[in-house]
Parts: structure tokens; C-alpha cells; sequence
């Protein structure tokens, strides 16, 4: 996408709200052009009017776009990922695994090995309170987020493998102990598009008053 003349002010201001929550999935094969960082803030922006207890707001956004830097985290990324997907790996082999899972698979491969092309990842992290992570509020900040990216037609996907090595990058991030990252998103102009995604129907996972294993 040409980001020459972006109306950063103006994108992403008309997607409808349900739309874009139906639309919003994973897009993990983006591009490497570089994205504004006007446009980081505008979703960054959008994270912070999730809601959070007291209006603590315990969330920070650190955007990483330098080149090295996101070798850093690629090179430490690539292997944990690969070892954490290789049973997952193996069990694919079997004719009867589903085809969606393989796809889905591949995409999340195709992430891990080319992490340091992505232009932007961004990570969250938050204050703890009484010894622990709030994510009753850093998580639905991501979702915002991502549901930002979407309307902005950015591509990103969440993933929060890099806390297998956690505590180097939140070091490495300059984050103070009591203040984690809980996510990094891969940010950048996609190379899909958005769409539904397939999903159970609603029928299947929705009850009143009670909860009936036979249904």
C-alpha cells in the first residue's frame, strides 16, 4: 500500500464496528514496507480506550522498527517457535489432520521465519498490582489494537511466545520489573486480506440460564 498521500487522520474512521470484529483475523504474511508511525500511534491510540479497573490504564506500546532490533527478537523468536510447533509438525503428517490447521500452520511458520522483515512489532506490557499482570485490562487493549489495524488495513496477529524468553526482551526493552510485556503484535501492510474467518456457529457455544452438555 502507497503510503504517500495516507490520511492518517481520516483511515479506518467509517469500517463498521461489527464488520470489523466478524473480519478481524490473523495476517501474519506482510509486507516489509515501512508503516508511518503516525498510523502506530492511531492504533496504539485505540488500545488505550479499552477499559481497565479503576481507569488504571496499566498499559505501555513499544513499537520496535529498527532493522536490527527486530532481528534481535527474530533470531530468539525463530527457535522457540519452531520447538514449540513441532509436535503440531508431527501430527499434521497423519492424512486426517484438517487442512485448516495446516494452512494455519504454515502461516504462523511463515511468520517465525521471516520476523525480521515485519516493519513494526509492537509489544504490550503493563504494570502488575499486587504481584500480578493485569491482563483484565492489557488484553482487551490488544484487541483493540488489532481491531484498529484492521479498519486501517494494516495486517497483525498476536502471538505471546516471546515470554518463553520474556524476561530478556522486557530487559532488553527497558521495562522495569514490575511492568511486562504480555504481547507482541507483527505488524505491517498484508499480503491477504481481510476476512471472515471460519467459526463455529453461535448456537453451539450459546446458553440461557444453563449450561447442557447434549445439546
Amino acid at each position: 500500500m502507497s503510503t504517500e498521500r495516507l490520511d492518517v487522520a481520516t483511515i479506518g474512521e467509517s469500517v463498521a464496528l461489527l464488520e470489523g470484529i466478524r473480519t478481524t483475523r490473523a495476517l501474519r504474511r506482510l509486507r516489509p514496507d515501512p508503516v508511518p508511525p503516525e498510523l502506530i500511534r492511531k492504533v496504539c491510540e485505540a488500545g488505550t480506550f479499552a477499559p481497565s479497573g479503576g481507569n488504571r490504564q496499566p498499559w505501555f506500546f513499544i513499537a520496535v522498527t529498527d532493522p536490527e532490533r527486530r532481528r534481535w527478537v527474530a533470531d530468539r523468536y525463530r527457535p522457540a517457535f519452531h520447538s514449540y510447533i513441532q509436535p503440531a509438525l508431527e501430527a499434521a503428517k497423519d492424512p486426517s489432520y484438517p487442512d485448516v490447521k495446516r494452512r494455519n500452520m504454515r502461516s504462523a511458520l511463515h511468520l517465525a521465519d521471516h520476523l525480521h522483515e515485519v516493519p513494526v512489532l509492537l509489544f504490550v506490557a503493563g504494570w502488575t498490582r499486587r504481584g500480578r499482570p493485569q491482563y483484565q485490562a492489557l488484553f482487551p487493549a490488544v484487541q483493540n489494537v488489532l481491531l484498529a489495524c484492521r479498519a486501517v488495513g494494516l495486517g497483525a496477529s498476536l502471538t505471546s511466545l516471546h515470554t518463553t524468553f520474556g524476561k530478556k526482551v522486557d530487559e532488553w526493552l527497558g521495562l522495569p520489573e514490575n511492568c511486562p510485556t504480555c504481547a507482541m503484535l507483527p505488524i505491517g501492510w498484508p499480503v491477504g486480506r481481510y476476512a471472515r474467518p471460519p467459526r463455529r456457529s453461535i448456537d453451539t457455544c450459546l446458553f440461557f440460564e444453563r449450561f447442557e452438555v447434549d445439546r
